[in-house]
């Protein structure tokens, strides 16, 4: 990646629906080589993907809980296991395996603290493997869903 990528790449998080005459003009491109990066940049897999950022309030989704969740045996098909769980569920907007005292970190956006008593009853209680979860409720987003910091290169 050069120069010419990162500016594509910080014109797309800044504004994903600008024409591509627009990012040619922004990373002083032209637009033939600007849509061609562009495409590479997606078929390479660095740009994963286009989507709306919406107002979860807005949509009726007023709670988000960080839940981290200890698993007792730890092996790899176990982390396998709980990984693929954690993808199946579209309440989980974001899942990280972390260090520390849990072995998972998930982010989970509901309606409300009913919705959550359900999903953590119905989804998370129910997975094999689990010896403990500890849910740490947002009070307010600070910030969310900021570009990336972009090396310079």
């Amino acid at each position: 990646m050069d120069k010419f990528d990162i500016g594509i790449l910080e014109a797309l998080q800044e504004d994903a629906r600008a024409t591509n005459v627009e990012i040619a003009e922004r990373v002083n491109l032209s637009p033939s080589p600007c849509l061609r990066r562009i495409r590479n940049l997606e078929k390479s897999g660095v740009i994963r993907g286009y989507r709306a950022d919406i107002d979860r309030k807005q949509v009726g989704l007023g709670l988000t809980v960080f839940v981290e969740i200890k698993v007792g045996l730890h092996s790899r098909e176990n982390s396998e296991a709980q990984q693929a769980a954690l993808l199946s569920m579209p309440e989980v907007t974001a899942a990280f395996l972390i260090s520390g005292t849990a072995d998972f970190l998930a982010e989970v956006v509901v309606e409300d603290l009913s919705a959550y008593e359900r999903f953590l009853t119905d989804k998370l209680l129910v997975l094999p493997g689990v010896a403990d979860i500890r849910s740490n409720f947002a009070i307010r987003t600070v910030k969310t869903g900021a570009p990336l910091k972009l090396p310079r290169r």
